[in-house]
């Protein structure tokens, strides 16, 4: 039954209105509706109730269906039943916290976790593949395509295969032997200087050398190496090589990179009885060489101390005095590479001129062009007692913020402003013997107003405070206008 409105008028009581008994009977009619009876579908009352928060079924075991229109679903926060679905309404994970156990068929088509155990009555079928219909525990004999093994059965299996199976195999004197696999070992033996090692799976034969017979008959050994070995009388063709060592014909070579020493024993001298002897690489004497005249043409390296009388190399001359000269009006060159230095220690004299072309540096006094500077501190000047310091040429120029001279001499001092330097501290300016103060300046002879008087006003401007000869005095000044 649809809802029935009230007619309530236009107007209160014009009249127009539902009679009291027909308002009532729809309002009667209205609730009726809402809360049915237990044989009305059509009402909410009549098979459920709403009590706090609960939908409850007034009929023992009776099942409540939430029907919507369509294909629309029910959704209860964000879980969607639609049907025979469930899923998620916002595309978040659904967690089913307890056991699911279905009679029919449950199907999962996204990713599935699963953190308790899985049941299936019948079987279990996945994406691709056979159906899981059980589990194998035996010993794979069926060979069944729905069983999975387990490894108790795949065990037993191989098993019965390694005891089934063995290696045969031969040896030189075609003795034919075999071996189980299941439970027997290949064992590798040695004989009369022969030993077997293994390691890493490998089986490594070797000759045992303490144990090896000596060959007496006549032998060709290539490639042997003969450790202190005893030769009388023999004669060998071809190179021979001991250690790193090589005699073919008469050449005696060392290895690759290798030196080659004539080392003898105690007081055992090296000569060499040739008419001359030619050194075509590096040779080093590390004890004493008497020779007579040696021409070389080649590097020579010497290691430790060279001893002799004058030393020449073209034009430089090295004496036994410690003298170093050159050739007739020779210069002679120090000329380190990229950023070396000519370093000098102790005392150094320099007889004649000296000429330093670039930046002379002595500690942090820097010399560089016409300019004397300082690297650090200040630059000081000191003449012996009773010595003057004499800064000669036309014109000496002080660019420095301050000067302070404790006594100046000058024969003419020019400045813009001559001030005491400490506070409240007067001039002195003094003469000698009988000189005066004189003072280059302009002066006239009249006084007053527009220098029109020749006689001194009655008062005069004001006065300047001077010491004569040590006594204050006044001097009184007037006004020029």
């Amino acid at each position: 039954m649809a809802r029935q409105t009230i007619n309530i008028g236009s107007t209160a009581n014009d009249g127009t209105g539902d009679p009291l008994r027909t308002a009532f009977d729809k309002i009667n009619d209205n609730f009726a509706e809402l809360y049915g009876s237990d044989d009305d579908s059509n009402t909410l009352a009549g098979n459920l109730d709403i009590n706090g928060w609960n939908i409850v079924s007034t009929r023992s075991n009776e099942d409540i269906r939430i029907l919507p229109a369509g294909t629309g679903g029910v959704i209860a926060s964000a879980v969607r039943i639609a049907g025979t679905t469930i899923s998620s309404d916002d595309s978040t994970q659904i967690t089913i916290a307890e056991n699911v156990q279905t009679t029919g068929t449950l199907n999962v088509s996204g990713a599935a976790t699963i953190d308790g155990a899985l049941s299936s009555g019948t079987s279990l079928t996945l994406a691709t593949g056979a159906t899981v219909t059980g589990i194998d525990n035996g010993t794979l004999a069926t060979g069944s395509a729905t069983l999975l093994a387990t490894q108790g059965a795949i065990k037993t299996y191989i098993d019965a295969q390694n005891t089934a199976q063995d290696l045969d195999f031969a040896c030189d004197d075609s003795t034919a032997l075999s071996i189980d696999l299941d439970d027997e070992v290949m064992q590798f033996s040695g004989g009369n200087g022969i030993n077997t090692s293994g390691s890493d799976n490998t089986v490594t034969i070797s000759v045992d050398t303490g144990t090896v017979a000596t060959l007496t008959d006549t032998q060709v050994l290539t490639n042997k190496t003969l450790t202190a070995p005893t030769i009388n009388g023999a004669t060998m063709t071809g190179n021979v090589t001991v250690d790193n060592i090589t005699l073919n014909d008469n050449i005696i070579s060392s290895a690759s990179n290798a030196d080659l020493i004539l080392d003898p024993s105690g007081t055992g001298d090296i000569k060499l009885t040739a008419t001359s002897t030619d050194i075509t690489g590096n040779a080093s004497v590390s004890g004493t060489l008497s020779t007579a005249d040696i021409t070389t043409t080649g590097n020579q390296t010497i290691s430790g101390s060279l001893t002799t009388g004058t030393f020449n190399v073209g034009d430089l001359n090295i004496n036994a005095d410690g003298k170093i000269s050159t050739d007739t009006n020779g210069n002679i060159d120090l000329d380190p590479s990229g950023t070396g230095a000519i370093n000098l220690t102790g005392p150094t004299n320099v007889t004649g001129t000296a000429t330093v072309t670039g930046q002379l540096n002595v500690d942090n006094l820097r010399m560089d062009g016409n300019t004397i500077s300082s690297t650090s501190g200040g630059v000081t000047i000191t003449a012996p007692a009773g010595q003057n310091v004499e800064v000669g040429g036309a014109n000496v120029k002080l660019t420095a913020t301050e000067a302070n001279f404790t006594l100046m001499e000058a024969t003419t001092l020019r400045a813009d402003t001559i001030q005491n330097d400490t506070s409240d501290g007067d001039i002195t300016i003094s003469t000698q013997g009988t000189g005066v103060i004189d003072l280059n300046t302009a002066t006239q002879s009249t006084v007053g107003s527009a220098g029109g008087a020749s006689a001194l006003p009655a008062t005069p401007t004001g006065y300047i405070k001077i010491k004569i000869a040590g006594t204050m005095r006044v001097i009184p000044f007037y006004d020029e206008a």
